[in-house]
């Protein structure tokens, strides 16, 4: 299999930690992919031109980081690290989606710092913010069954919280929630969280 990569994109960081931790990650070619670079032809694994895409053995191209990473589930042997049909799928699904929500928003907020200063709009990137802090406090209420599982939304929410660190390294997010904080640190020594720590090229 072939996993269009960036080493800074929180998305492809699940990817490639659920890789790890199902026993897939020998199995899979990291291509290192500029999405904006027009000659990496990214839109023929990805129409819309986003990280990370994966073309199968079988060379079909799947796409974005929840479908990849329940593909991946699919291939292992062990216990499949999304629960079966019932409530407590119904709430993994959820907090994907809160991880990956948040993870939007703090890229639309990084963005718009981005812009040069004059065209920037702070009331955006305050808002986009306060989804991150909505997201976060909600988390710390659930942290507690956060358990010892490693999961999609464990791993998402894991991604998200490091991302944060990396992008919004200024933002304390932990005196606030502490009970968040004590179980990333403890997450994130885990070997596929160490070995996928993001950083800038160069």
């Amino acid at each position: 299999m072939k996993l269009r990569y960036s080493p800074t994109s929180p998305y492809v960081r699940k990817v490639v930690v659920t890789a790890a931790e199902t026993g897939l990650a020998d199995r899979i070619e990291l291509v290192p992919t500029n999405p904006r670079d027009p000659g990496a032809k990214l839109g023929d694994d990805n129409p819309l031109g986003k990280v990370p895409a994966l073309v199968t053995d079988d060379g079909v191209s799947l796409f974005d980081s929840p479908v990849i990473c329940e593909y991946l589930d699919s291939l292992h042997d062990g216990p499949g690290l999304m629960p079966a049909p019932g409530e407590a799928r119904w709430r993994e699904l959820r907090r994907v989606a809160l991880a990956d929500g948040m993870l939007d928003a703090a890229l639309l907020a990084m963005g718009e710092g981005r812009r040069p200063e004059a065209f920037q709009w702070d009331e955006w990137v305050a808002h986009q913010k306060g989804k991150v802090a909505a997201g976060l406090d909600a988390l710390e209420g659930e942290v507690g069954g956060f358990g010892d599982t490693v999961s999609p939304s464990i791993i998402a929410v894991g991604c998200m919280l490091g991302y944060l660190d990396f992008r919004f390294a200024d933002d304390d997010w932990r005196t606030s929630h502490p009970g968040l904080a004590a179980w990333y640190e403890n997450f994130a020594k885990r070997p596929s969280m160490v070995a996928t720590v993001p950083r800038d090229p160069g």
